[in-house]
């Protein structure tokens, strides 16, 4: 349980240490700040996708998934609960709820959007290449693809997205979202679908899959288009063929 308290505390640092980051003197300096991926950002996903790496050896690292399994299975043998199966997407829908609201982020929502597809697109490819590759049987021996958690890399890039997009707004928006993304995590571990190590391993993948995304998309953005654009929209509640929708119009 000690462990498990240890990867809540862990896992929601990462919004404390960003909300500290990139307080420029002026709007120039903002831009180019935000567009630089700092290597400062980086370290809590590598030490999370380091120690995930390790465990895939028979090593002090693994004998830990087996006796964090074996406690939690102890202390809870019919837990079951699928609210995992939501709370990772929650943080990335906070985002467009909040647009509806009127609560603008850091990104119009056109290209809040195209940073999430595309935070979405890295996570899912390194998550999958990576289940195939390490072959790692989950605790409850339904399939060898556990290594590492998909529904917890998911959370975790929808964590960092939700804040990215609202820390200058308010730092709270991010704990949110991390508090919720470590939940997911931890269900993960309760529902026996994962060990400790595929989790940690899967926060850092995600959280940095959306770091990666923030980085790239100006430049992505800027090669499609050949200019810096602005992508200007408006979202309308839409109602056809007896259902009710939201409707997009942009311009670029």
């Amino acid at each position: 349980m000690k462990n498990f308290l240890c990867f809540l505390a862990l896992c929601c640092f990462p919004g404390l240490m960003y909300g500290q980051i990139q307080q420029p003197d002026s709007t120039a300096i903002k831009k180019a700040a935000e567009n630089t991926l700092k290597i400062k950002s980086l370290i809590i996903p590598a030490i999370f996708i380091s120690y995930g790496a390790l465990s895939l050896g028979n090593n002090a690292i693994r004998d830990l998934d087996k006796t964090t399994k074996d406690e939690l299975k102890e202390d809870h043998p019919l837990f079951a609960a699928h609210v995992d199966d939501y709370s990772q997407f929650a943080p990335a829908l906070a985002v467009y709820a909040l647009n509806l609201a009127g609560i603008k982020g850091r990104h119009n929502l056109a290209d809040a959007t195209g940073i999430y597809v595309l935070s979405s697109a890295i996570m899912g490819g390194t998550v999958s290449i990576l289940k195939s590759s390490s072959h790692r049987l989950r605790p409850n021996g339904s399939g060898y693809n556990s290594f590492p958690s998909g529904h917890t890399a998911n959370a975790f890039a929808a964590a960092e997205f939700l804040n990215q997009e609202y820390k200058e707004v308010s730092p709270w928006y991010g704990y949110a979202g991390y508090t919720v993304a470590a939940a997911t995590g931890a269900l993960r571990m309760y529902n026996n679908k994962h060990w400790f190590s595929d989790v940690v391993a899967g926060a850092g993948i995600g959280i940095l899959s959306t770091k990666m995304a923030y980085y790239l998309y100006p430049r992505l953005k800027k090669l499609v288009l050949g200019r810096e654009t602005t992508v200007n929209y408006s979202m309308v509640p839409a109602y056809q063929n007896g259902g009710v929708g939201l409707s997009f119009h942009g311009t670029f």
